[in-house]
This record gives C-alpha cells, structure tokens and sequence, in this order.
C-alpha cells in the first residue's frame, strides 16, 4: 500500500500539533468554529464563474438557503443538486463553494448547492427530509432555476453523499423525480457494522472513529434502526430504476470499504457504478486542493463523468 500523498502528509502533521481537546470535550458550536477558522488554509483559491446566485428551494420543513453556480446562461441546463459533507453537523454553503465552483468550472454544467437541515438542532431525519424534498423541488420547478428536468444528477461527499443516494433510492420508490447520476464521493453507507478500513484507519487520517462516533450521535442519537435504508442504503435492497453512479473512494480513508462495497452492491443489482479508488489520499481531499497532489485531477475527472451522463 502507497504512503499518503507528501502533501497531504504536511496537513496531517499540521493537523496533529494542533493538539485540540478530543471532540467529546467540544461542544458542536467550538467544533463548527474551529473548522471555520481553517477554510481558507486548506482550499485558499476557488476559479471564478460568470453566475452564482443564492436562492432558495423546498426542504422538508420549509424553505432552505441553496446556491447556484454555472458557467453560462440558459433555459435547460445540465443540474446537479449537491449536498456537501460534514458529518451531518457542519458544512454549508460556504465550506464547500469552493468545491462546487470547481464542479462547474470542470464540467460545465449547473450546480444547486443545498444548505439542509444539520445536527443536532436538526436530527434525522430532517437532512434526509431536506434532499429529498430539494431535489424534488429542483426537478418540479426546473424552469425557475434553468435546469432541464430530464438531466438532473445528484451528487455529494460523504455524509452527503449518503444524502443523495438516499434522495436517489427514496426518488425511485416514491414514483420522482427521474434522476440520471449519482455522484458520491466517500460516502457513508452503512452504521451496522464495522469495516476493515474503519479498523485501520480509526485515528490518524483526518476523519477518526472517534469523530464518526460524534458526529452518529449527534446525528442519529441512540435510539435507532442502523439498517434503515435512510441511514445505511448499503443493507437495502436496491430499488429499481436506481440512476448510475460515480463512487469515489480514498485509500486512508475509514469510509473506503463500504464505498467499494456498495458499488459492488449497485452493479451486482444491475446498476452500474464506476468506482475510483485514490490509494494516497484521505477522506476529504476533493476539500483539500492545498494540500493534495491529486484532488483537483479528481474534482475534474468526477466532474466530467456527472457531465457525460447528463449529455449522453
């Protein structure tokens, strides 16, 4: 096995002399502050775009706050609804522009960043609520964001992009929207059990067992069916009609193996799904262009499969 990227390999050692307090003495206001305070540091440049527009869209409760990034003008353009990672307890649509500006640049499509529901002010499942509920707005209302209904992906990074498979799956059972791609990068798919990456991976490289119990907590509470395919769409039959995906894993990363496991669940059900596996990089690194050799080969590489399935 590869040594994690030299790059990468600075962060993390920047990272450790940090030396903050364990995240069962922070509360989720200092946790969420402390990762604002190193935006700029890990992701410093984002490439400029000729449209970004905040609005808004449907969520499960309400409206929500969405940004919406393009590189041109039109009346039908390929979306991708997003969903951006952070345990389910952090992330909005700041800590992740930077990655959706970058998704357009690549791929040349339309993004519609979510800002849905987190915890623990929000616990599930108000954020699965909220995809599912945004991406069907997107899709019921495409001409009001210049979207065309009929090429519509979703997509996210780890805790989101278990968001939008589950959006995907639920779409699929509950007759819509009609989805083309999934794009999902180190996602969580399953709380029921442990995997050999979450042993050896549990401290170390950025995202530990110790946050994952965190964030699940925070998240989920204690009280809870870890098979419910909301929560673990890797124990759930796969629905039919389920859309391609694009699964995107890390080497070093604790979430590597359910995200092998479950692209090898979709195309065994007869759905295909590429995976691409990065064996030097840690979960986060499409985050981390400052700090990673390969992240935005990565980025554009992600970006044109979403772009070649929304025009094929």
């Amino acid at each position: 096995m590869p040594d994690v990227d030299s790059k990468t390999r600075t962060l993390l050692d920047m990272m450790a002399a940090l030396d903050e307090p364990p995240l069962s003495r922070q509360t989720v206001e200092e946790f969420r502050a402390r990762r604002e305070r190193g935006r700029p540091l890990i992701n410093p440049t984002s490439p400029e775009l000729p449209i970004i527009q905040d609005i808004e869209v449907d969520g499960g409760a309400g409206t929500l706050k969405a940004r919406l990034y393009d590189v041109a003008e039109g009346a039908a353009r390929p979306t991708l609804v997003y969903f951006h990672g952070g345990g389910f307890c952090y992330g909005d649509l700041e800590s992740h522009d930077p990655l959706c500006r970058r998704l357009a640049h690549h791929g040349g499509f339309r993004v519609i960043a979510v800002d849905y529901r987190l915890a623990p002010e929000h616990p599930f499942p108000a954020a699965v609520e909220d995809a599912c509920a945004a991406t069907a707005c997107v899709a019921r209302e495409a001409a009001r964001f210049g979207a065309d209904p009929l090429r519509i992906a979703v997509g996210g990074d780890s805790a989101g992009a278990n968001l939008a498979t589950v959006a995907a799956r639920l779409a699929c059972r509950n007759g819509g929207p009609s989805l083309r791609f999934q794009l999902l990068i180190y996602p969580v798919t399953q709380q029921s059990r442990t995997t050999p990456s979450r042993e050896k991976f549990a401290e170390g490289y950025f995202l530990t067992k110790e946050s994952m119990d965190w964030f699940h907590g925070h998240y989920l509470g204690s009280a809870y069916d870890p098979t419910d395919e909301r929560i673990s769409p890797l124990d759930a039959p796969v629905p039919e009609g389920l859309p391609p995906a694009l699964i995107v894993t890390a080497g070093f990363d604790p979430l590597r193996d359910e995200g092998l496991a479950y692209a090898e669940a979709l195309n065994a059900a007869g759905v295909r799904a590429d995976y691409k596996e990065y064996p030097d990089q840690i979960h986060g690194f499409f985050s981390f262009t400052a700090f990673s050799s390969v992240a935005e080969e990565a980025i554009a590489d992600a970006a044109r499969a979403v772009r070649a399935a929304l025009e094929g």
